[in-house]
This record gives structure tokens, C-alpha cells and sequence, in this order.
């Protein structure tokens, strides 16, 4: 994955919130690993431009993203792994759909 990926993935979420017409993105926070790509110089000042926050403050620091891992095991272990194999994309959104719907 790559920064421009990234940054493009950024750049359609605050189009999608200015069309929605919630433009002001203060206290939004991204949620990601330490990869290169999320920690350059590129990205992190794109999100500050935002006013969004990145999740991760120093690379290797696991209580940055605690929360966001906590979720991703759930997941994994609730709904993922239990029911392998998957047939469809369609099937995978489904299911996350409704443990999602779960959790509200």
C-alpha cells in the first residue's frame, strides 16, 4: 500500500463529509497501523490540514491504537473465524453489518 493510496482514501472521506454537509472534520480521528505510509511526512500533515487526528503517536506504542485492536480482534474472533469459508464479498459485509448492528 502507498502513501498516494492512502492519502486518496483521505481525500474521498472529507469529499464524502462536505457533501453530506458535516465539513467541519475537527475531532475525527483515523485509525491505523504504523506503516510507512500512515507515519510520512505527506500524510500526517494532510490529516493535520484536516484537523483530523491520527490514532498512533509513536511507532510501537500498542496503547495507541488499543481500542481499534480490541475491535479488529473481536471481529476476527466473533465473526470472522467462526464462519470461514466466506463465498462472497456480499456475505463478508452482511455479517459485519449485522455484528455492527450488534454492538449499537
Amino acid at each position: 500500500m502507498t502513501t498516494d493510496l492512502v492519502l486518496e482514501t483521505i481525500e474521498q472521506a472529507i469529499w464524502t463529509r462536505n457533501r453530506n454537509g458535516r465539513a467541519d472534520l475537527a475531532g475525527l480521528v483515523q485509525y491505523t497501523d504504523a506503516g510507512s505510509q500512515y507515519t510520512s511526512i505527506t500524510y500526517t500533515d494532510r490529516l493535520a490540514a484536516a484537523s483530523i487526528d491520527a490514532s498512533i503517536d509513536t511507532v510501537g506504542d500498542s496503547y495507541d491504537n488499543a481500542l481499534a485492536e480490541t475491535i479488529n480482534g473481536l471481529y476476527k474472533t466473533e465473526l470472522i473465524k467462526p464462519r470461514k469459508p466466506w463465498r462472497t464479498v456480499e456475505q463478508v459485509e452482511l455479517a459485519t453489518a449485522e455484528w455492527v448492528d450488534g454492538w449499537c
